[in-house]
């Protein structure tokens, strides 16, 4: 018997982003994940050059 794929729903990069940074502050405070947010913004920057 086949098995069944299951479907893959294609969401926007944006949503798809902005539900990984809420399960990054789920647990964090605000302060911590100030410094993730800075750092990620920092490596953006730094790949454009």
């Amino acid at each position: 018997m086949a098995k069944a794929k299951k479907e893959v729903k294609e969401q926007p990069v944006e949503q798809v982003l902005w539900a990984a940074a809420d399960k990054l502050r789920k647990n964090m405070d605000a302060a911590e994940y100030k410094h993730i947010v800075l750092g990620l913004i920092f490596l953006q920057a730094d790949s454009r050059h």
